[in-house]
């Protein structure tokens, strides 16, 4: 009889099942960690709840529950709006089109601007776009499109700087706006030490496959966001490491000389 059902089974339903469940997988990879699995769980205990009311012949509450879930797409658009932006911009991006990897002298820029207002202890934001644009965001921000030297990340963010408030958008190696104003995470289960700046870094990589570098001012630490997850830096050469695994493709940094640098 086993054998007999599999008979029936054509490559086109295994093909269906393998399609299916790869768009499972990469919707719970979209939404894990964010506010969005404690509203798909709100929306399952709904279903079984009207379930319930289906079985058990309560009129009102079957009846409460089906106008509600009548609309049940709509509601979905409207609650999970982020997550279905970050979905299609994701399945939109283009296989022919990729910005310009960020030169091993660009990496070594950051670098050293980051360790450089670490020790200072003067907060900084900066985000590299990668194949999700930010133009939402750049509009918030001033137009520079400079090159990228340490120099000017430091002066972008100095307390006396009007654009230090703000983060520093970068695009194929330059450094094209800043003060730029970033989306919030809204994940409550982000650590309370966090403050505004790196859930503004979680925020963005929640939306975008942008890589976000966070320096606290309160505690000196580096960290690296991305899809929604944060990696504190322990040292310049971890950070050049993790710059050139993700942004780079054209080399390694620097880093004996990342080390006679800071050595100095």
């Amino acid at each position: 009889m086993l054998l007999e059902h599999f008979s029936y089974i054509r490559w086109q339903d295994i093909l269906d099942i393998l399609v299916v469940a790869i768009v499972i997988y990469q919707l719970i990879s979209i939404i894990r960690g964010t506010r969005s699995v404690q509203m798909v769980a709100g929306l399952g205990v709904l279903t079984v709840i009207y379930f319930l009311a289906s079985v058990l012949d309560l009129s009102t509450l079957k009846w409460i529950m089906q106008t509600f879930l009548s609309s049940i797409f709509i509601i979905i658009i409207i609650v999970f709006q982020h997550d279905i932006r970050r979905a299609l911009s994701q399945v939109g991006k283009s296989p022919f089109h990729h910005h310009k990897d960020v030169a091993v002298r660009e990496l070594d820029e950051i670098v050293r601007a980051l360790f450089y207002l670490s020790k200072r202890r003067i907060g900084a934001l900066i985000v590299v776009e990668k194949d999700v644009g930010l133009g939402d965001f750049i509009e918030s921000g001033f137009e520079l499109d400079a090159r990228l030297f340490k120099e000017l990340l430091i002066s972008i963010f100095m307390p006396v700087s009007p654009l230090h408030d703000g983060a520093v958008i970068i695009r194929d190696g330059r450094i094209l706006h800043a003060g730029c104003i970033l989306p919030l995470t809204q994940n409550p289960y982000i650590n309370k030490k966090y403050g505004t700046r790196h859930r503004a870094a979680l925020g963005l990589s929640e939306e975008t496959d942008a890589v976000v570098l966070v320096v606290s001012e309160e505690t000196q630490e580096i960290s690296i966001v991305r899809h929604g997850t944060l990696t504190t830096i322990e040292d310049e050469i971890q950070l050049a490491t993790h710059l050139k695994n993700t942004l780079s493709g054209r080399g390694t940094v620097s880093t004996t000389g990342l080390k006679s640098w800071f050595g100095r």
